[in-house]
């Protein structure tokens, strides 16, 4: 069984050392999060994941929720261990204080989040979703309706979904059916099914509000005939006290491959009281907040995903002993050498930790975009925040998903047979993490928005200000000889990366599924390029830390170690996904789709 362990001097390495947060806090008015603050924070949160969340894992994943005659029931302990989420007060972190929220940093909360999804991904989506609705109501919601729902969600006895998905209709939300017709006291009645809704019925809150997208009479076809709803499973009153039984019920839950203790529904509406949120017929903007929202904390979901794995396949490693070292005895005393002085279990353990800790100082960079379009002093930061998270959030998703659900594959491949079986718990890693790879937008889906919608839409505009920090980044430090190794391969690629966008766009003009051709391929490129620039960064903070002779030398220098595989390694991968670029589309296409046959 996996104990986990919550990573945090790492953490502090991205949040303090990396990313500067003290300095980030302060200059946004976050005047509450010290540094001691902050790492009281941490630490606590740490205490709680590792004793309270963590152990409820595996029997989550057993057990599985149940449904009865309409009623979802968690696991055994979950019930329990949300009681004393909510009582700890960490819903609340993040949240506005107008609504009973802290109001601290929501790149904290995002480190708290990571701690949560490593330890046990099926709890960890429940207060997840919830964030999501907040920011949802709070960003387009009206008055009465922020008072009415905000303070109980922000408190965490109540909780959130999203409904999007219909038995017909998933990406293609234009095809949706459920219908809202408008009733006199200015609710509307909503009535459809949705389905594959995550913790859409469960017995951990008092109530759930479901974010539910309709269609009104008369409605335009497709996306532009999208509105946007709350819908309670209780009604609520107007001073936020829960009233009678709303028309909502859970049809069923999925038996699914992975996140069994996390009730997955399928969600009726019957005539059930909704309210309108934003305008008509503008619904899918509004849902955008949720979308986005709910989309980094995928992104988190696969760095902490890599964690987790990396955590179980490191202390087996060492533990497990097999063969001898093809270099010479390393172990004299013992009958075999422990598996990790192989080559190939070390090229699996530092991919596993070389995703973990790269995408962490990527998702908490992210964060802390999200507290500039929160909190910052002027229009123009937040423009540009918004605009960074716009290129990077589906380059994060796709890519941090994909590579996490890799790094949980070679956890169970480090264990051998082992790792097959249930007890050990690394099968249960990868089952869980593949549906990251899915949800919030498939990686095919997030890439032809990064391509289509938001780099070729832009005519390459959204690329300049990231690509900038990059080129900065490698000119300031192209003459430092301990930095070479980084900073050359990375200017190398940002060339590749402009000469590769052109070509697609200049091939595109003549054939358009050139762009559907490339677009997971380039996606994936970007991610690689990406991940290489945030560990060129920690490679130069080690380093600095190094020259001062620091007390902790053994940290640093493995730091510097992994950013030299991850470089050696894992970033020539990217070649390949340029070659794939280049070879085009027509292979794709040439056969007829008759002709498709087993």
């Amino acid at each position: 069984m996996l104990e986990y362990k919550a990573p945090v001097r790492d953490i502090k390495f991205v949040m303090q050392e990396l990313l500067h947060s003290n300095k980030h806090y302060q200059q946004l008015g976050y005047d509450d999060a010290s540094e001691d603050m902050v790492d009281a924070i941490i630490a606590e949160a740490a205490k709680f994941t590792e004793q309270v969340i963590a152990p409820l894992n595996q029997i989550g994943d057993q057990q599985g929720c149940t449904w009865h005659d309409g009623i979802v029931t968690t696991p055994d302990g979950f019930k329990e261990a949300y009681q004393q989420y909510v009582e700890g007060g960490w819903p609340t972190l993040s949240q506005s204080e107008e609504f009973g929220g802290q109001g601290l940093p929501h790149s904290l909360n995002v480190a708290i989040s990571e701690m949560m999804s490593s330890a046990n991904h099926s709890f960890a989506m429940y207060p997840g979703l919830s964030h999501g609705a907040l920011a949802t109501i709070e960003a387009h919601g009206t008055d009465q309706q922020k008072q009415q729902y905000m303070p109980k969600l922000v408190e965490g006895v109540w909780t959130g979904t999203m409904c999007l998905t219909e038995p017909h209709c998933g990406t293609d939300l234009g095809m949706l059916r459920t219908k809202a017709e408008p009733s006199d006291d200015g609710s509307y009645s909503i009535s459809g099914t949705k389905i594959f809704i995550s913790a859409g019925d469960h017995d951990l809150s008092d109530n759930i509000v479901h974010i539910v997208i309709a269609r009104v009479p008369g409605a335009p076809e497709g996306n532009k005939g999208i509105s946007l709803f709350v819908v309670p499973k209780f009604n609520v009153n107007e001073d936020g006290t829960i009233a009678d039984r709303n028309g909502v019920s859970c049809g069923s839950i999925e038996h699914k491959m992975g996140i069994n203790a996390n009730a997955t529904c399928v969600i009726n509406f019957d005539s059930a009281k909704g309210f309108l949120i934003g305008e008509v017929n503008k619904g899918l903007h509004c849902m955008f907040t949720f979308m986005n929202s709910a989309r980094l904390g995928v992104s988190l979901e696969g760095a902490a995903a890599a964690e987790a794995s990396f955590q179980g396949a490191l202390a087996y490693a060492k533990d497990r002993l097999q063969m001898r070292s093809i270099s010479g005895v390393k172990n004299p005393q013992g009958p075999a050498d422990p598996i990790i002085v192989h080559p190939d279990v070390r090229r699996m353990l530092l991919t596993q930790k070389s995703i973990s800790e790269g995408g962490r100082a990527l998702v908490g960079y992210l964060a802390q975009l999200v507290d500039v379009t929160h909190a910052g002093k002027d229009e123009a930061s937040k423009a540009a925040a918004d605009n960074k998270l716009a290129l990077l959030t589906p380059i994060a998703k796709a890519f941090l998903s994909e590579l996490g659900f890799e790094c949980t594959s070679h956890g169970v491949q480090i264990f051998g047979g082992h790792g097959f079986i249930k007890e050990w718990g690394m099968e249960q890693l990868m089952r869980d993490t593949k549906i990251s790879c899915l949800y919030e937008g498939t990686t095919g889906i997030q890439a032809l928005d990064l391509l289509a919608r938001k780099v070729l839409g832009s005519q390459g505009e959204i690329l300049k200000p990231f690509m900038k920090d990059m080129t900065e980044f490698c000119q300031e430090n192209y003459d430092n000889p301990q930095l070479q190794g980084f900073t050359k391969p990375i200017a190398a690629y940002l060339a590749d990366w402009q000469n590769i966008t052109e070509s697609i766009g200049q091939k595109a003009m003549k054939n358009a599924d050139e762009i559907g051709g490339a677009s997971v391929d380039y996606l994936m490129f970007c991610g690689y390029v990406t991940l290489a620039y945030f560990w060129a960064q920690m490679a130069k903070v080690a380093q600095e830390k190094l020259d001062s002779n620091t007390d902790e030398q053994a940290f640093y220098q493995t730091k510097i170690q992994t950013a030299s595989f991850y470089f050696q390694r894992i970033l020539p991968r990217a070649k390949g996904h340029l070659a794939c670029i280049e070879g085009g589309v027509d292979s794709m296409m040439a056969m007829d789709s008759e002709n498709f046959s087993f």
